[in-house]
C-alpha cells in the first residue's frame, strides 16, 4: 500500500476532527515527538497525531487508511526497534492518553495506553496493589503488555498480558472493539501477546494483586568468582518458589573485568524470603549484597539510570533454559572484549505462574522455566556503532548452540520474518488468521509483523 499523494489536503479537516494536536514537520514538538529511547532510530513520520481520546485514534486511523498512509504507534517509545516511528506515515502518539481510574475493592485498573510503568505503579502503589510489568519504569504499559510483559513479579503472578482483563481497541476499519474473555474472544486471545498486529488499544483494563514491600536488590560478585557465581545462580533458581523473580547480569567493572550480578524480587512473606535467600546471599561471599526490603515502585525504577536518552542501542534475544559451563564461558569471555562499558548480557528468569501457563491459552507461546537471554549493547557515539553491532552479532552467534528458537518479542530487533515467526512461535498461524478477519490490508505493519493470508 503507497500512498496517494494527496494526503496534504485533508490535514485542516483532521485538524478540525480532533482534539490532539496534529503536528508536521518544522512544527514545534514535532521533533521531541518522534524521538525513542534509541538514539539509532531517526525517522520522520509524514504527520504525528498526538491524541487524547479514542475518538481522535478513530480520525487517525481513518485518516492513514483512506489516503494510503502506514501507521505507527507510540505508547512509551522503548522499543529497541523503534517500532513506534514510521518514515513518511501517520503516528499515532498515546502519550496524552494517560488516565487511570483504580478499583481497589475489584482489584482492576483501567489504563489509558499512554501511560509508562512508572505512572500506572505509582497509582496502583497508593492502594496497596500492582499489576505485573516490566522491570524500566519509563517502559510504556501498552507495548509492554501486547508483547507478553516479562517482569518482577512474573513468578508470583504470570505476565502481564495474563493479568489483562479487557481492551478497548481500534482496529483498520475504524470501529471500536471491546475484547475480553465474553466478546471478540479471538481477538482478545490474539493481543495478549501478538503485538500491535490488530489495531490500536485505547483502553487497557489489568487484575491488580496486594504488593505494597518486597524483599529485593542485588549481590554482586567478583571477577574471580563470576563462572562459579552464575553457575550457583542457575542451580539455586531451578527450584525457587514462585514468590522469587530473579535476574543475572554481567558487565564489566571499573578494571574492565567482567562480573555477575543478581538481583532478585520476593513478593511473599519477608521472613521467608530472608530464608529462601540465604544460600544466594552467603555463597562467594558477594562483594556486595543491597537485597532489603523496599517498596514495590522503588524495584520498579531500579534499573533506570541504565538507559539514558541519547544513547546508540542494539540487542540480540532469545531464550535459553540450560547454562552448561561451555556457554557460561562464552558470556564471560566475550564480555572481557566488550567495546562499550555500558554494555551488559542479561539473564531475566520465566519462573512459577508465567511459565505453567497453556501456550496456546494466549498468544504469548513461549512458556517454560527459562530465561531471556538478552544481549543489551548500548554506546555513546554513532562513530562506534560498526564495532559494537559486530561484538553484539559475534556473541549471539557464538551462544547459538545453547539457545531455544523462540525469542521475547519485546526485544526483538529488525531481524526479519523468520525471526518474527520465532517470536509467536507455534501460534502464528492462528494469528495471521485472526489478522486476516481483522486487519487484511496490513495496515499496522510497523511492529514484528503477522503476514496475513489476505495481504
Amino acid at each position: 500500500m503507497t500512498g496517494n499523494g494527496d494526503w496534504r489536503v485533508g490535514v485542516d479537516e483532521l485538524h478540525a476532527s480532533t482534539r490532539g494536536r496534529v503536528l508536521l514537520p518544522g512544527d514545534d514538538g514535532y521533533d521531541a515527538s518522534r524521538r525513542v529511547f534509541n538514539a539509532m532510530i531517526d525517522r520522520h513520520p509524514a504527520l504525528i497525531l498526538r491524541c487524547e481520546n479514542a475518538d481522535d485514534v478513530v480520525q487517525g486511523v481513518e485518516f492513514a487508511r483512506s489516503h494510503g498512509l502506514p501507521v505507527s504507534v507510540k505508547g512509551g517509545g522503548h522499543s529497541v526497534a523503534g517500532s513506534a516511528i514510521c518514515d513518511g506515515g501517520v503516528m499515532i502518539d498515546m502519550a496524552g492518553m494517560d488516565g487511570i481510574v483504580i478499583d481497589p475493592a475489584q482489584r482492576t485498573a483501567v489504563a489509558g495506553p499512554g501511560l509508562t510503568l512508572g505512572q500506572f505503579d505509582s497509582a496502583s502503589a497508593a492502594h496497596g496493589l500492582a499489576t505485573p510489568f516490566g522491570v524500566v519504569s519509563m517502559t510504556g504499559i501498552a507495548g509492554l503488555t501486547l508483547g507478553g510483559g516479562l517482569g518482577w513479579l512474573n513468578g508470583h503472578y504470570g505476565l502481564a498480558c495474563d493479568n489483562l482483563l479487557e481492551v478497548d481497541i481500534v482496529n483498520a476499519d475504524g470501529r471500536v472493539r471491546t475484547a475480553n474473555a465474553e466478546q471478540h474472544e479471538d481477538l482478545f486471545w490474539a493481543v495478549r501477546g501478538g503485538g500491535g498486529n490488530f489495531g490500536v488499544v485505547v483502553s487497557f483494563t489489568y487484575r491488580l494483586h496486594p504488593v505494597t514491600t518486597v524483599l529485593a536488590g542485588s549481590l554482586t560478585y567478583p571477577s574471580d568468582q563470576a563462572a562459579a557465581a552464575l553457575s550457583h545462580y542457575h542451580q539455586f533458581v531451578t527450584a525457587s518458589p514462585d514468590e522469587l523473580s530473579t535476574a543475572a547480569s554481567v558487565w564489566l567493572d571499573s578494571a574492565r573485568k567482567p562480573v555477575v550480578s543478581v538481583a532478585v524480587c520476593w513478593s511473599g512473606e519477608s521472613e521467608a524470603g530472608k530464608s529462601v535467600l540465604l544460600p544466594l546471599r552467603e555463597f562467594g561471599p558477594p562483594d556486595t549484597d543491597e537485597i532489603r526490603e523496599m517498596p514495590y515502585v522503588a524495584l520498579q525504577q531500579a534499573s533506570d539510570a541504565g538507559f539514558p536518552l541519547g544513547r546508540q542501542h542494539y540487542w540480540k534475544a532469545s531464550f535459553i533454559r540450560q547454562l552448561p559451563a561451555e556457554a557460561i564461558d562464552i558470556i564471560l569471555s566475550s564480555v572481557a572484549q566488550v567495546p562499550s562499558p555500558h554494555t551488559g548480557v542479561g539473564l531475566q528468569q520465566m519462573t512459577g505462574v508465567a511459565s505453567r501457563v497453556d501456550p496456546a491459552a494466549t498468544a504469548f507461546a513461549h512458556r517454560a522455566e527459562q530465561y531471556d537471554f538478552l544481549v543489551l549493547s548500548q554506546w555513546d557515539s554513532p562513530a562506534e556503532s560498526r564495532e559494537n553491532v559486530a561484538w553484539t552479532q559475534g556473541l549471539f552467534a557464538a551462544m547459538r548452540p545453547f539457545l531455544e528458537s523462540g525469542v521475547y518479542m519485546n526485544n526483538l530487533g529488525d531481524e526479519g520474518p523468520d525471526r518474527v515467526r520465532d517470536a509467536y512461535g507455534a501460534n502464528y498461524r492462528r494469528l495471521a488468521e485472526i489478522k486476516a478477519h481483522y486487519d487484511p490490508d496490513n495496515l499496522f505493519r510497523f511492529n514484528p509483523n503477522i503476514r496475513s493470508v489476505r495481504a
